[in-house]
């Protein structure tokens, strides 16, 4: 069985008659026709199973039930009025969607996140990780702002910084001795799956494709258990990997540009964040 609704409007109306002891002064206190106040009288009597007034020669009384309901409706509808009014008085929350390649999202954007929110605990920023190849064109749509990869040189967009691609594996790895070459990369429209496909074609180096993750997590996982080579950022390798290079057998990889995209007319939170991401890193220290 549910427990009978004790509607705010019902309980301002019986304690509006409790109050006057007449339900004429309460209907005109309330703005109301008396028959209005009585039917909704009458409507919490039938909710509640009991009768709340009685009549006498002064007027209507509170019956030992009415007596009881008149404490539990004041604080009930104090309760109501003090939920409307903090709400009401809350300012609304501001959105910031951000997308951004996956070792940024979980290495270099966090700590940039963690001093924004102190100075603006009230703008709420959500943070998608992936390939950034196709996020700058959901500008608007999907995100306000994209820190996206580009090759070296190309690309629209703010220049953030400069990242040097390289080969990375576990610290007793040894690559050179591998025929075909193991490797560990991301799905299709990843820069670096591209640029170590060709590196490793151009030298002639043969190798295979032993893992396909999406995260600098995975990937890194599986490189530093020494089952493959990788590439990562410079500014990024995870300190289980050790970077290689030419002494490893392995060609060299082209820089990247990580450049900050904007949409067109901001909003003043995802402004004010996004030069907070300009600032933070633009600066080397980021990295540290």
């Amino acid at each position: 069985m549910t427990a009978p609704d004790l509607d705010p409007d019902l309980l301002k109306a019986f304690l509006a008659v409790a109050e006057h002891r007449s339900f004429t002064r309460a209907a005109d206190q309330l703005n109301r026709t008396q028959s209005a106040v009585s039917v909704q009288v009458r409507r919490l009597e039938q909710r509640l199973g009991t009768t709340l007034f009685q009549r006498n020669r002064t007027g209507v009384v509170p019956t030992a039930a009415g007596d009881e309901l008149c404490a539990y409706a004041q604080r009930i509808l104090a309760l109501h009025a003090e939920a409307v009014g903090a709400l009401r008085g809350r300012k609304p929350e501001a959105v910031v969607r951000l997308g951004v390649m996956d070792d940024y999202g979980t290495l270099i954007v966090p700590p940039l996140l963690a001093s924004f929110a102190k100075d603006h605990p009230a703008v709420r920023v959500e943070i998608e990780t992936g390939l950034t190849a196709t996020m700058p064109a959901r500008l608007g749509e999907a995100y306000d702002l994209v820190i996206a990869m580009h090759p070296q040189g190309r690309g629209d967009g703010e220049l953030l910084r400069q990242e040097q691609a390289v080969w990375a594996a576990a610290v007793s790895y040894g690559a050179a001795n591998d025929d075909p070459l193991p490797v560990a990369l991301y799905p299709p429209g990843c820069l670096f799956r591209q640029w170590a496909a060709d590196a490793l074609d151009r030298a002639g180096r043969s190798w295979r494709l032993a893992f396909v993750g999406r995260t600098l997590a995975g990937v890194g996982s599986i490189a530093a258990q020494g089952l493959a080579v990788t590439v990562v950022k410079a500014g990024t390798l995870p300190p289980r990997l050790r970077q290689l290079g030419s002494c490893d057998g392995l060609p060299p990889l082209p820089m990247a540009d990580i450049r900050l995209h904007r949409a067109r007319g901001l909003s003043r939170p995802a402004a004010l964040f996004a030069d907070h991401l300009q600032r933070g890193i633009s600066e080397p220290s980021t990295l540290c």
